[in-house]
């Protein structure tokens, strides 16, 4: 599945009293429809979308399906194989953030009103980056619930996981044959110092707890401890294991150059820029779950040169086909996203409107550089 995406984050920030909207920032509200002119001149077939869940999700029972059925109808007839991306970093007003223990159940309705409603969909994102959304919403203090705690990290990721598997229980009952794709982060944390490789060691087994969980897979026992140490109670721990829904589900795998990091003597995290790459760490996640595995999301900002998008692609295709040679099954491979983006060089904590030259094409819709390289991948 080569495919692209439509950015949709829309986290909380200032306390939950501005809602970034990338659907809005970047013009896709307006140009929907030249927007999915793009992604039939791209060649490809396959379209990483997700309506706005702050504007269609109204309340218990409550759905405005008026924008997503314009979409979502066009998006079939034009013969686009859409991966409904359910949740992107936030949640509407009334639910308040993922600190609401009534969230997973909430969401798994509108999971079920969803499938109902678009009964041909088969390929589903339920909730887009479980651990990063926790982290930044509730480790950092960034978004959302903007917390800085273990305690608020756990609740977070619990809810949010919780949500995932609910979603997904939810449309299987409306289509059987619906697969999931958990479009996640693949991290890694380097010691800078041999005094450091035991915190290291400790964030990188932290880094596969969003699908250890979501698979029904033990964690380990550090990991056990810290989850029940910072509020998750051995019952809700135990429902991850009663609800197993790993046969339906395709691993998606992140890659951007902030994904690996540094782990200083004084106990601070720092980018390391690429070390490893996709392919290595890739590796490391599908011996963890054995599960086929999509490389979900991948850009790069363009430099002065513009050529640095398109050589960074044929890095990730390349580690895309190294791991197909040793016997790892990737299925799909995606650039994300399809148009530039908006104020993701502060990680979407201020709404100063700054572009970010990331898409495949520019927000006037030009194709840029890595527009056009990538056309050609999908043609050949």
């Amino acid at each position: 599945m080569f495919a692209t995406g439509i950015e949709n984050s829309s986290p909380t920030i200032r306390n939950g009293r501005e809602r970034v909207d990338e659907m809005e920032k970047c013009g896709h509200y307006k140009n929907w429809a030249l927007d999915l002119d793009l992604v039939e001149e791209l060649g490809t077939c396959f379209l990483r979308y997700g309506i706005p869940l702050h504007q269609v999700f109204l309340g218990p029972g409550k759905f405005d399906w008026e924008f997503s059925d314009l979409v979502y109808n066009d998006i079939r007839r034009r013969g686009i194989y859409p991966l409904a991306d359910l949740c992107h970093f936030g949640v509407p007003d009334w639910l308040g953030d993922f600190q609401n223990p009534d969230f997973p159940e909430l969401f798994g309705a509108y999971a079920e009103a969803f499938a109902r409603r678009y009964p041909w969909i088969q390929l589903y994102t339920p909730v887009n980056e479980m651990f990063i959304c926790a982290v930044f919403s509730a480790s950092y203090g960034w978004w959302n619930e903007q917390m800085r705690t273990d305690r608020a990290f756990v609740t977070a990721l619990k809810h949010l996981v919780k949500a995932n598997v609910l979603a997904m229980a939810a449309i299987l009952k409306v289509r059987p044959d619906a697969l999931f794709i958990q479009s996640e982060s693949s991290e890694y944390f380097h010691a800078e110092s041999p005094e450091m490789i035991k915190r290291a060691e400790i964030l990188n087994a932290k880094r596969f707890l969003s699908l250890d969980l979501n698979y029904g897979r033990r964690v380990d026992s550090e990991m056990y401890e810290f989850l029940l140490d910072n509020g998750m109670s051995r019952q809700e721990y135990h429902f991850f294991h009663r609800h197993n829904l790993k046969h339906h589900c395709i691993m998606g795998n992140d890659c951007y150059v902030t994904n690996e990091h540094r782990v200083a003597v004084d106990g601070m995290v720092h980018g390391a820029g690429e070390v490893f790459g996709y392919g290595e760490i890739t590796r490391q996640y599908y011996e963890r779950y054995l599960l086929p595995v999509t490389h979900t999301e991948t850009t790069l900002n363009e430099g002065p040169a513009g050529s640095e998008p398109v050589y960074w692609l044929w890095k990730e295709w390349a580690n895309v086909l190294r791991l197909l040679n040793i016997g790892i099954p990737v299925v799909g491979f995606t650039w994300y996203s399809l148009t530039d983006q908006v104020d993701w060089d502060t990680a979407l904590r201020e709404n100063r409107r700054q572009i970010n030259p990331l898409g495949l094409y520019d927000l006037n819709r030009q194709a840029r550089a890595a527009g056009v390289a990538y056309k050609k991948l999908t043609r050949d």
